[in-house]
Protein backbone atom coordinates (compact mmCIF):
# COMPACT_ATOMS: atom_id res chain seq x y z
CA UNK A 1 0.00 0.00 0.00
CA UNK A 2 1.25 3.60 -1.19
CA UNK A 3 1.74 5.84 1.72
CA UNK A 4 1.93 9.49 0.05
CA UNK A 5 4.35 11.93 1.82
CA UNK A 6 1.14 14.32 2.79
CA UNK A 7 -0.11 11.41 4.57
CA UNK A 8 2.61 10.46 6.80
CA UNK A 9 2.86 14.11 7.54
CA UNK A 10 -0.96 14.87 8.66
CA UNK A 11 -0.41 11.76 10.48
CA UNK A 12 2.57 12.67 12.35
CA UNK A 13 1.60 16.31 13.57
CA UNK A 14 -1.67 14.89 14.75
CA UNK A 15 0.17 12.57 16.96
CA UNK A 16 2.29 15.86 18.05
CA UNK A 17 -0.64 17.86 18.69
CA UNK A 18 -2.58 14.71 20.60
CA UNK A 19 0.67 14.55 23.16
CA UNK A 20 0.41 18.42 23.39
CA UNK A 21 -3.00 17.94 24.17
CA UNK A 22 -2.54 15.50 26.93
CA UNK A 23 0.26 17.05 28.39
CA UNK A 24 -1.12 19.99 28.91
CA UNK A 25 -4.05 18.88 30.05
CA UNK A 26 -1.61 17.46 32.93
CA UNK A 27 -0.36 20.36 33.12
CA UNK A 28 -3.81 22.36 34.20
CA UNK A 29 -4.63 19.62 36.55
CA UNK A 30 -1.65 20.40 38.45
CA UNK A 31 -1.65 24.09 38.42
CA UNK A 32 -5.12 23.78 39.70
CA UNK A 33 -4.96 20.97 41.83
CA UNK A 34 -8.25 19.24 40.56
CA UNK A 35 -8.45 16.18 38.66
CA UNK A 36 -11.92 17.47 36.97
CA UNK A 37 -11.78 20.98 35.37
CA UNK A 38 -14.18 20.86 32.84
CA UNK A 39 -17.12 18.41 32.19
CA UNK A 40 -15.73 16.22 29.67
CA UNK A 41 -12.70 15.30 31.58
CA UNK A 42 -15.38 13.05 33.85
CA UNK A 43 -19.01 13.55 32.64
CA UNK A 44 -19.94 11.78 35.92
CA UNK A 45 -17.78 13.31 38.30
CA UNK A 46 -18.77 17.00 36.75
CA UNK A 47 -22.70 16.25 37.69
CA UNK A 48 -21.78 15.30 40.90
CA UNK A 49 -19.28 18.03 41.80
CA UNK A 50 -21.80 20.52 40.36
CA UNK A 51 -24.59 19.34 42.86
CA UNK A 52 -22.46 19.23 45.61
CA UNK A 53 -21.16 23.16 44.90
CA UNK A 54 -25.15 23.81 44.75
CA UNK A 55 -25.45 22.54 48.16
CA UNK A 56 -22.60 24.85 49.47
CA UNK A 57 -23.92 27.85 47.75
CA UNK A 58 -27.00 27.39 49.39
CA UNK A 59 -25.84 26.27 52.37
CA UNK A 60 -23.66 29.65 52.42
CA UNK A 61 -26.67 31.52 52.00
CA UNK A 62 -28.24 29.80 55.16
CA UNK A 63 -24.53 31.56 57.63
CA UNK A 64 -25.57 34.65 55.95
CA UNK A 65 -28.65 34.64 56.86
CA UNK A 66 -28.02 33.00 60.58
CA UNK A 67 -25.49 35.68 60.52
CA UNK A 68 -27.59 38.69 59.74
CA UNK A 69 -30.55 37.08 62.49
CA UNK A 70 -28.71 36.45 64.77
CA UNK A 71 -26.65 39.98 65.35
CA UNK A 72 -30.57 41.27 65.27
CA UNK A 73 -31.54 38.74 68.03
CA UNK A 74 -28.61 39.16 70.26
CA UNK A 75 -28.98 43.02 69.99
CA UNK A 76 -33.37 42.51 71.03
CA UNK A 77 -32.31 40.10 73.87
CA UNK A 78 -29.79 42.58 74.82
CA UNK A 79 -32.42 45.89 74.91
CA UNK A 80 -35.08 43.52 76.24
CA UNK A 81 -33.19 42.73 78.93
CA UNK A 82 -32.29 45.91 79.86
CA UNK A 83 -36.25 46.93 79.52
CA UNK A 84 -37.09 43.89 81.88
CA UNK A 85 -34.64 45.57 84.49
CA UNK A 86 -35.96 49.19 84.05
CA UNK A 87 -39.19 48.02 84.57
CA UNK A 88 -38.64 46.04 87.83
CA UNK A 89 -37.70 49.00 89.46
CA UNK A 90 -40.20 50.88 88.72
CA UNK A 91 -42.40 48.56 91.35
CA UNK A 92 -39.64 48.63 93.85
CA UNK A 93 -40.26 52.73 93.53
CA UNK A 94 -43.96 52.37 93.78
CA UNK A 95 -43.74 50.68 97.05
CA UNK A 96 -41.04 53.16 98.49
CA UNK A 97 -43.62 55.76 97.27
CA UNK A 98 -46.37 53.95 99.28
CA UNK A 99 -44.23 54.91 102.52
CA UNK A 100 -46.54 56.58 104.71
CA UNK A 101 -43.43 58.27 106.54
CA UNK A 102 -42.15 59.92 103.08
CA UNK A 103 -42.39 63.63 102.61
CA UNK A 104 -44.21 65.03 99.35
CA UNK A 105 -41.08 66.44 98.46
CA UNK A 106 -39.30 63.03 98.30
CA UNK A 107 -42.55 61.44 96.64
CA UNK A 108 -42.36 63.81 93.94
CA UNK A 109 -37.88 62.81 93.64
CA UNK A 110 -39.55 59.43 93.11
CA UNK A 111 -41.87 60.42 90.20
CA UNK A 112 -39.21 62.31 88.87
CA UNK A 113 -37.17 59.05 88.79
CA UNK A 114 -40.03 56.95 87.12
CA UNK A 115 -40.20 59.95 84.26
CA UNK A 116 -36.61 59.34 83.68
CA UNK A 117 -37.42 55.50 83.63
CA UNK A 118 -40.20 56.01 81.23
CA UNK A 119 -38.00 58.08 78.82
CA UNK A 120 -35.51 55.51 79.00
CA UNK A 121 -37.46 52.56 78.57
CA UNK A 122 -39.01 54.44 75.10
CA UNK A 123 -35.34 54.85 73.87
CA UNK A 124 -34.81 51.46 74.53
CA UNK A 125 -38.12 50.93 72.19
CA UNK A 126 -36.77 52.91 69.63
CA UNK A 127 -33.60 51.34 69.81
CA UNK A 128 -32.14 51.09 66.04
CA UNK A 129 -29.59 48.32 64.71
CA UNK A 130 -26.26 48.81 62.47
CA UNK A 131 -27.77 50.03 59.81
CA UNK A 132 -30.27 52.00 61.09
CA UNK A 133 -33.02 49.83 61.40
CA UNK A 134 -35.58 50.05 64.06
CA UNK A 135 -35.94 47.11 65.98
CA UNK A 136 -38.98 46.73 67.57
CA UNK A 137 -40.95 48.15 64.53
CA UNK A 138 -42.37 45.26 62.77
CA UNK A 139 -42.25 46.01 59.20
CA UNK A 140 -42.01 49.65 59.83
CA UNK A 141 -38.00 49.46 60.33
CA UNK A 142 -37.59 53.10 58.93
CA UNK A 143 -39.95 54.60 61.49
CA UNK A 144 -39.63 55.44 65.05
CA UNK A 145 -41.91 53.05 66.25
CA UNK A 146 -42.69 54.63 70.15
CA UNK A 147 -43.27 58.07 70.62
CA UNK A 148 -44.95 60.73 73.20
CA UNK A 149 -48.38 62.38 72.28
CA UNK A 150 -49.75 65.97 73.01
CA UNK A 151 -51.12 64.26 76.37
CA UNK A 152 -47.63 62.65 76.99
CA UNK A 153 -48.81 58.88 76.45
CA UNK A 154 -46.88 56.21 74.93
CA UNK A 155 -47.91 55.97 71.12
CA UNK A 156 -47.03 53.04 68.84
CA UNK A 157 -46.04 54.17 65.57
CA UNK A 158 -45.07 50.37 64.09
CA UNK A 159 -47.40 47.12 63.44
CA UNK A 160 -46.90 43.80 64.36
CA UNK A 161 -45.17 42.37 61.63
CA UNK A 162 -42.64 39.30 62.00
CA UNK A 163 -39.46 39.32 59.34
CA UNK A 164 -38.45 36.12 58.94
CA UNK A 165 -35.59 34.50 57.93
CA UNK A 166 -34.65 31.43 55.96
CA UNK A 167 -32.24 29.28 58.39
CA UNK A 168 -32.29 25.92 56.40
CA UNK A 169 -34.56 24.18 53.66
CA UNK A 170 -38.25 24.82 54.65
CA UNK A 171 -37.47 26.41 58.18
CA UNK A 172 -38.13 29.98 58.64
CA UNK A 173 -37.00 31.91 62.08
CA UNK A 174 -38.51 35.38 62.51
CA UNK A 175 -35.34 38.04 63.51
CA UNK A 176 -37.20 40.73 65.41
CA UNK A 177 -39.93 41.08 68.49
CA UNK A 178 -42.20 43.50 67.13
CA UNK A 179 -42.66 46.77 69.97
CA UNK A 180 -46.53 45.64 70.55
CA UNK A 181 -45.94 42.30 71.74
CA UNK A 182 -43.38 43.44 73.73
CA UNK A 183 -44.32 46.76 75.19
CA UNK A 184 -47.95 47.39 74.51
CA UNK A 185 -50.08 44.39 74.59
CA UNK A 186 -49.11 42.78 78.37
CA UNK A 187 -52.39 41.14 80.05
CA UNK A 188 -54.36 43.05 81.91
CA UNK A 189 -53.22 42.38 85.45
CA UNK A 190 -56.69 41.73 87.23
CA UNK A 191 -57.66 39.74 83.94
CA UNK A 192 -60.33 41.39 80.92
CA UNK A 193 -60.99 44.49 83.52
CA UNK A 194 -59.87 47.57 84.62
CA UNK A 195 -61.07 49.33 87.93
CA UNK A 196 -61.85 52.83 88.89
CA UNK A 197 -62.38 53.61 92.62
CA UNK A 198 -63.60 56.31 93.67
CA UNK A 199 -62.21 59.59 96.06
CA UNK A 200 -65.04 58.84 98.56
CA UNK A 201 -63.72 55.18 99.16
CA UNK A 202 -63.75 54.40 102.61
CA UNK A 203 -62.60 50.70 103.18
CA UNK A 204 -59.69 48.73 102.27
CA UNK A 205 -60.02 46.39 99.61
CA UNK A 206 -59.43 46.50 96.35
CA UNK A 207 -59.91 43.84 93.33
CA UNK A 208 -57.79 40.66 92.72
CA UNK A 209 -59.37 39.86 89.74
CA UNK A 210 -62.11 40.51 87.48
CA UNK A 211 -62.50 37.62 84.20
CA UNK A 212 -64.78 36.54 81.97
CA UNK A 213 -65.71 33.24 83.34
CA UNK A 214 -68.14 32.05 80.43
CA UNK A 215 -68.03 33.78 77.24
CA UNK A 216 -71.35 32.39 76.27
CA UNK A 217 -73.16 34.23 79.04
CA UNK A 218 -71.18 37.59 78.80
CA UNK A 219 -72.51 40.98 77.96
CA UNK A 220 -70.11 43.33 77.23
CA UNK A 221 -70.11 46.14 79.41
CA UNK A 222 -68.88 48.69 82.28
CA UNK A 223 -70.51 47.70 86.04
CA UNK A 224 -70.51 49.38 88.80
CA UNK A 225 -70.68 47.63 92.15
CA UNK A 226 -71.96 49.37 95.42
CA UNK A 227 -72.41 48.26 98.95
CA UNK A 228 -75.53 48.83 100.35
CA UNK A 229 -75.80 47.74 103.93
CA UNK A 230 -74.13 44.32 103.95
CA UNK A 231 -75.04 43.37 100.12
CA UNK A 232 -73.33 44.55 97.00
CA UNK A 233 -75.43 45.69 94.53
CA UNK A 234 -74.09 45.60 90.73
CA UNK A 235 -75.38 47.96 88.08
CA UNK A 236 -74.92 48.09 84.24
CA UNK A 237 -74.01 51.06 82.34
CA UNK A 238 -77.34 52.35 82.19
CA UNK A 239 -77.86 52.11 85.79
CA UNK A 240 -80.12 48.96 85.65
CA UNK A 241 -79.36 46.50 88.21
CA UNK A 242 -78.07 43.43 87.08
CA UNK A 243 -77.84 41.54 90.17
CA UNK A 244 -77.71 41.79 94.43
CA UNK A 245 -74.97 39.99 96.03
CA UNK A 246 -77.57 39.43 99.68
CA UNK A 247 -75.23 39.45 102.25
CA UNK A 248 -71.54 39.84 100.61
CA UNK A 249 -68.70 37.67 101.89
CA UNK A 250 -65.56 38.89 99.88
CA UNK A 251 -64.08 35.48 100.03
CA UNK A 252 -66.71 34.32 97.73
CA UNK A 253 -66.45 35.76 94.29
CA UNK A 254 -68.92 37.37 92.70
CA UNK A 255 -70.69 35.91 89.22
CA UNK A 256 -72.29 38.51 87.01
CA UNK A 257 -73.10 38.14 83.15
CA UNK A 258 -70.52 35.68 83.04
CA UNK A 259 -67.87 37.70 84.77
CA UNK A 260 -66.27 36.28 88.21
CA UNK A 261 -65.24 39.06 90.52
CA UNK A 262 -62.69 38.46 93.36
CA UNK A 263 -62.65 41.50 96.17
CA UNK A 264 -59.35 41.50 98.51
CA UNK A 265 -61.39 42.55 101.56
CA UNK A 266 -64.31 44.26 102.02
CA UNK A 267 -65.84 47.60 101.23
CA UNK A 268 -67.70 50.18 103.97
CA UNK A 269 -71.17 50.80 103.07
CA UNK A 270 -71.77 53.45 100.31
CA UNK A 271 -67.97 52.56 98.98
CA UNK A 272 -68.19 51.97 95.03
CA UNK A 273 -66.32 51.15 92.51
CA UNK A 274 -66.18 50.19 88.48
CA UNK A 275 -64.67 47.68 85.98
CA UNK A 276 -64.30 48.48 82.52
CA UNK A 277 -63.14 45.71 79.62
CA UNK A 278 -60.05 46.25 79.09
CA UNK A 279 -57.86 42.53 78.50
CA UNK A 280 -54.60 44.44 77.36
CA UNK A 281 -52.74 46.94 79.35
CA UNK A 282 -49.45 49.09 78.29
CA UNK A 283 -46.70 49.28 80.55
CA UNK A 284 -45.67 52.94 79.26
CA UNK A 285 -49.48 53.49 80.30
CA UNK A 286 -49.02 51.66 83.70
CA UNK A 287 -45.83 53.78 84.05
CA UNK A 288 -47.74 57.02 83.81
CA UNK A 289 -50.47 55.99 86.00
CA UNK A 290 -48.03 55.35 88.64
CA UNK A 291 -46.51 58.65 87.99
CA UNK A 292 -49.70 60.73 88.27
CA UNK A 293 -50.87 58.18 91.41
CA UNK A 294 -47.26 59.67 93.16
CA UNK A 295 -47.33 63.17 91.95
CA UNK A 296 -50.88 63.60 93.66
CA UNK A 297 -50.16 63.85 97.70
CA UNK A 298 -53.89 63.52 98.88
CA UNK A 299 -54.62 60.24 97.06
CA UNK A 300 -51.21 57.79 97.83
CA UNK A 301 -52.18 56.74 101.28
CA UNK A 302 -56.11 57.28 101.37
CA UNK A 303 -57.94 53.95 100.62
CA UNK A 304 -58.21 54.51 96.55
CA UNK A 305 -54.73 55.26 96.63
CA UNK A 306 -54.24 52.19 97.87
CA UNK A 307 -56.59 50.59 96.21
CA UNK A 308 -55.08 52.22 92.98
CA UNK A 309 -51.81 51.15 93.92
CA UNK A 310 -52.34 47.67 93.90
CA UNK A 311 -53.95 47.18 90.13
CA UNK A 312 -50.58 49.31 89.15
CA UNK A 313 -48.41 47.00 90.59
CA UNK A 314 -50.57 43.72 89.20
CA UNK A 315 -50.50 45.86 85.86
CA UNK A 316 -46.13 46.49 86.44
CA UNK A 317 -45.78 42.47 86.97
CA UNK A 318 -47.54 41.86 84.04
CA UNK A 319 -45.46 43.99 81.76
CA UNK A 320 -42.45 42.75 83.29
CA UNK A 321 -43.45 39.30 82.41
CA UNK A 322 -44.26 40.20 78.99
CA UNK A 323 -40.84 41.29 78.28
CA UNK A 324 -39.48 38.49 80.33
CA UNK A 325 -41.39 36.37 77.73
CA UNK A 326 -40.07 38.49 74.20
CA UNK A 327 -36.68 38.26 75.68
CA UNK A 328 -37.33 34.42 76.28
CA UNK A 329 -38.14 33.96 72.64
CA UNK A 330 -35.79 36.06 70.80
CA UNK A 331 -33.15 33.72 73.21
CA UNK A 332 -35.09 30.18 72.13
CA UNK A 333 -34.64 31.88 68.29
CA UNK A 334 -31.01 32.77 69.02
CA UNK A 335 -30.46 28.94 70.34
CA UNK A 336 -32.24 27.09 67.18
CA UNK A 337 -29.97 29.60 65.06
CA UNK A 338 -27.12 28.01 66.98
CA UNK A 339 -28.12 24.84 66.11
CA UNK A 340 -29.09 25.13 62.67
CA UNK A 341 -25.82 26.63 62.17
CA UNK A 342 -23.58 23.59 63.54
CA UNK A 343 -25.69 21.43 61.12
CA UNK A 344 -24.59 23.74 58.21
CA UNK A 345 -20.81 23.39 59.21
CA UNK A 346 -21.17 19.65 59.52
CA UNK A 347 -23.09 19.87 56.00
CA UNK A 348 -20.72 21.44 54.58
CA UNK A 349 -17.88 19.64 55.98
CA UNK A 350 -19.34 16.37 54.36
CA UNK A 351 -20.15 18.42 51.32
CA UNK A 352 -16.65 19.30 50.93
CA UNK A 353 -14.78 15.58 51.88
CA UNK A 354 -17.19 14.51 49.13
CA UNK A 355 -15.72 17.28 46.64
CA UNK A 356 -12.54 16.62 47.37
CA UNK A 357 -12.90 12.45 46.30
CA UNK A 358 -14.69 13.83 43.11
CA UNK A 359 -11.81 16.73 41.62
CA UNK A 360 -9.25 16.65 43.90
CA UNK A 361 -5.74 15.88 42.14
CA UNK A 362 -3.37 13.26 42.74
CA UNK A 363 -0.67 14.11 42.58
CA UNK A 364 2.09 11.37 42.47
CA UNK A 365 -0.05 9.74 39.58
CA UNK A 366 -0.59 13.08 37.88
CA UNK A 367 3.49 13.39 37.62
CA UNK A 368 3.60 10.01 36.96
CA UNK A 369 1.32 10.49 33.72
CA UNK A 370 2.87 13.97 33.30
CA UNK A 371 6.23 12.32 32.37
CA UNK A 372 5.32 9.75 30.83
CA UNK A 373 3.27 12.03 28.11
CA UNK A 374 6.46 14.40 28.11
CA UNK A 375 8.32 11.18 27.08
CA UNK A 376 5.86 10.21 24.50
CA UNK A 377 5.71 13.57 22.63
CA UNK A 378 9.36 14.06 22.54
CA UNK A 379 9.65 10.68 20.98
CA UNK A 380 6.78 11.62 18.92
CA UNK A 381 8.37 15.08 17.74
CA UNK A 382 11.64 13.38 16.97
CA UNK A 383 9.88 10.79 14.54
CA UNK A 384 8.02 13.72 12.84
CA UNK A 385 11.20 15.92 12.30
CA UNK A 386 13.01 13.03 10.95
CA UNK A 387 10.08 11.83 8.64
CA UNK A 388 9.59 15.22 8.07
CA UNK A 389 13.09 16.17 6.27
CA UNK A 390 13.68 12.68 4.66
CA UNK A 391 14.31 12.64 1.00
CA UNK A 392 14.68 10.69 -1.77
CA UNK A 393 17.12 12.85 -3.17
CA UNK A 394 18.89 11.97 -0.12
CA UNK A 395 19.52 8.46 -1.55
CA UNK A 396 19.92 9.04 -5.52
Amino acid sequence: MRISTAQMFNQSITSVLDRQSSTSKILEQLSSGKRVNTAGDDPVAAIGIDNLNQQNALVDQFMKNIDYANNRLSLTESKLGSAETLTGSVREQMLRAANGGLEDSERQMIAVELRTTLEELVAIANTQDESGNYLFGGFETGKQPFSFDAAGNVVYNGDSGVRDAVVASGVTLGTNIPGDQAFMNAPSGLGDFSVNYLASQVGDFSVNSASITDPAAYVEDSYTFTMVGGDLEVRDSSAALVTTVSPFDPSTPVSVNGIEVSLSDMPENGDSFTINPQSEVSIFDTINQAISLIEDPNKINTPQGRSELAQVLNDIDSGVNQISIARGQSGTHLKSLESHSSAHVEEKLVNSSALSMLEDLDYASAITELEKQQLALNAVSSVFSKVGSTTLFDYI
